[in-house]
């Protein structure tokens, strides 16, 4: 957890360091800033999922997953606890500043933080090996994304560390018991996946689309790889 605390605080001075910046950029500026965020983050996107090994495995997990995501409508409930979020700060603070774009900042932080093999295999190593190198790393590039996603887009930015606290914390603690089934090739396919997650993202932060990706409702299809894996080895032998 030591790691993951790390990321955490470094995200939390990143967001400070870009809320305090923010309340002084010009609009003209934080558009722009927006736009090559996004453009960013479209290429971490591309160079996750070019990594594929089985282009059938990203299409097959992005369909099933975003099925799936659709019937449980993750996005939604993001979208409600960010608003909640933000609702009790209002109360709490009676302030309205930097809450324009809170949930969108929110959901937005939380998928790029958590998407990523760096994210898995960091809290692996940090589990079973307390290695803690692969997380502190990782830690350094979300403190400075932050930077300027919270410039842009505000305080949510700085409360994304709850669900990348459980997600990151969950896997190292559990590293022991899900070490075996989170092979090599599982976590390059979980990244792909999560590479065209990032794109549609992208997409939706450089408002391109009329309406918006519902990218958090493909969060399923990060984790189906573990499912299709085994199960197109087993079909192949099957066949073979």
């Amino acid at each position: 957890m030591i790691a993951t605390i790390v990321n955490v605080i470094l995200i939390l001075i990143g967001s400070t360091i870009g809320l305090a910046v923010g309340g002084h950029l010009p609009e003209r500026l934080s558009k722009t800033i927006t736009a090559g965020l996004a453009l960013c983050v479209a290429m971490i996107g591309i160079i996750n999922a070019v990594q594929t090994a089985d282009i059938l495995c990203v299409i097959l997990c992005i369909t099933a997953g975003g099925l799936l995501g659709e019937w449980l409508n993750i996005e939604k409930h993001m979208d409600r606890a960010g608003e909640k979020l933000k609702h009790i700060l209002m109360v709490r603070f009676g302030s309205q500043r930097n809450m324009g774009r809170f949930t969108e900042g929110f959901v937005a932080a939380t998928l790029l933080f958590c998407v990523g093999s760096m994210a898995v295999m960091g809290s692996l190593e940090a589990g079973i090996n307390q290695n803690y190198s692969i997380l502190i790393s990782k830690g350094v590039i979300d403190g400075v994304s932050a930077i300027t996603f919270a410039a842009t887009m505000g305080i949510g930015v700085f409360f994304s560390v709850i669900p990348l606290l459980i997600y990151q914390g969950g896997i190292t603690l559990l590293a022991g018991a899900v070490a075996p089934y989170l092979s090599d090739a599982a976590v390059v396919e979980m990244s792909a996946v999560g590479g065209v997650m990032l794109l549609g993202l992208a997409v939706n932060m450089l408002n391109l689309r009329q309406e918006r990706i519902r990218v958090g409702n493909m969060l399923p299809a990060l984790f189906l790889p573990l499912l299709y894996l085994p199960l197109a080895q087993w079909f192949g032998q099957w066949l073979g």
